[in-house]
Order: structure tokens, then C-alpha cells, then sequence
């Protein structure tokens, strides 16, 4: 049944920071529900706003979708998640958010050399790839991982 504090999706759109075209996508991957009037207008329960927060803060983490919705398949689908349910699924993160920051740190620390020399040797520089080795493989050209 709705209520006098469902959003509209512009209205959410306008709370969340989020595109109405973001939101109708996250909406058909089954991150977020709506209702529908009896005009076939979309409402949001307020608790959406929450899960679209935890949305853009995961996207922003290089968080993938997937993953989000895993996490949100465990959460109540009716009514709002409590601090309990969000501290479960923000440690379920913890782990993949570090190996990002430690990829990113290697990459940071590695960049600095490599653009400073210029030089891009085929024989000394560790980005670039002799003779194109992991072409052939299907790996990109210049090895930035760890």
C-alpha cells in the first residue's frame, strides 16, 4: 500500500544523486523494488534510499553489481536493513576493498618510474611486454598487475 512518504523516482533521483536512468537499471538487475500506482508510476519506499546509497558507495569501491546483489539477496527484502545486516555486508567487503587499495598502491608505485625514465626499453622496462609474450595468451600489451 502506498504511503505519503514513498518517492517518486525523480524524487529519488533527486535525494540520491542518482540518474532516473541509473535507478530503472538498478531497479530491472533486482537491486532495488518499486510499486506502481494505480497510474503506473513508480514509488520507492524511503528505505531505498539507503540501498542506493550502498549502490554508488560500492560503485565508487569497484565494487561490481553482482556482487551487490549477492550481498543484498541476503538482506530483508521488506522494510530496512538494520546496522547489524549493513556491518555484516561492509565486512564482506573489507577484504576485496584492501586487494583493491593494495593493486592500486602497486600501480601508484610503479607508474612513477616507469613514465618518469620514458624510456618504455623492451628489455629493462617491467611494463612493457617483450616481444609481446602475453599477447599471444590474451593479455593486454603492458603488465600492470602485481
Amino acid at each position: 500500500m502506498p504511503s505519503d512518504q514513498d518517492l517518486s523516482v525523480g524524487q529519488l533521483a533527486a535525494r540520491s544523486g542518482m540518474s532516473v536512468s541509473a535507478l530503472h537499471f538498478y531497479e530491472r538487475q533486482g537491486l532495488i523494488r518499486s510499486r506502481r500506482t494505480s497510474g503506473n508510476q513508480r514509488r520507492y519506499d524511503r528505505s531505498v534510499l539507503r540501498r542506493v546509497a550502498v549502490i554508488g558507495a560500492a560503485q565508487r569501491a569497484g565494487i561490481p553489481l553482482a556482487t551487490v546483489a549477492r550481498a543484498f539477496a541476503e538482506l530483508p527484502s521488506d522494510g530496512v536493513p538494520d546496522q547489524e545486516d549493513w556491518q555484516r555486508l561492509s565486512a564482506a567487503w573489507q577484504q576485496e576493498i584492501q586487494a583493491r587499495i593494495a593493486q592500486l598502491e602497486h600501480l601508484r608505485d610503479r607508474l612513477g618510474g616507469c613514465i618518469g625514465c620514458g624510456c618504455l626499453s623492451l628489455a629493462t622496462c617491467g611494463f612493457v611486454n617483450p616481444n609481446d609474450a602475453a599477447g599471444s595468451r590474451g593479455i593486454p600489451s603492458t603488465l600492470l598487475d602485481p
